[in-house]
């Protein structure tokens, strides 16, 4: 199993956390917050720990699980305490209208953050396609993205073991394009589907 870090103490820090500790992950918290990070391992129990802000995460696998606008700032404030760890960005960059992304060019926050990142760690984008609720309840198909085969061979193994599969989808500029996926889901849950209560996947042909 993984050992985890959750930097953030939000909706997503409590269902990924919740989901990592009933597959059997250790996890810690840390956020700006330290009354929050306590109340939130105290809420997710079984030896959840807490983590100080900025300070180098005990995790192996490091999820941000903050609003895309505090990804890269924590990034850069964490600095080379982030050496060695693998990154996972979470986040959606939704312009205000929900129906396009936030910044104009061909990038993702993953390979901004990717850009902050010190020397040995490694960014993988995953989990941006998955609604909160789908997410702590279903066992969906969770798209990552990432240059490091190690890394994201990681982060599938965590996904695993969360009764979860996990599908590759290449390399780290790929998330440009799983950021486009994001906006694709709430198009869907605002038209087509109506609900919140499904995720993207895959349907394979078997002979």
């Amino acid at each position: 199993m993984s050992s985890i870090s959750i930097i953030g103490t939000g909706n997503m820090a409590r269902t990924i956390g919740a989901r990592a500790i009933a597959g059997g992950n250790t996890v810690e918290v840390m956020g700006r917050d330290e009354s929050k990070a306590a109340d939130l391992a105290k809420a997710l129990g079984s030896g959840t720990t807490t983590g100080e802000w900025g300070t180098a995460p005990a995790g192996d696998i490091v999820i941000v699980a903050l609003l895309h606008d505090g990804v890269v700032p924590a990034v850069t404030q964490y600095g080379d305490a982030l050496a060695g760890k693998v990154i996972v960005d979470i986040s959606n960059p939704f312009n205000p209208t929900f129906d396009g992304l936030a910044h104009g060019e061909e990038t993702s926050v993953a390979q901004e953050a990717a850009k902050a990142a010190p020397a040995g760690a490694s960014v993988v984008k995953a989990f941006n396609t998955v609604f909160r609720q789908v997410l702590e309840k279903g066992r969906p198909h969770v798209f990552i993205a990432g240059d490091h085969a190690q890394a994201k061979a990681s982060v599938e193994a965590f996904i695993k073991s969360l009764g979860m599969r996990p599908l590759d989808v290449g390399g780290l500029k790929m998330a440009h394009w799983l950021e486009g996926a994001g906006v694709v889901t709430v198009g869907l849950a605002n038209h087509g589907v109506g609900n919140l209560d499904f995720a993207l996947g895959i349907t394979e042909l078997r002979a």
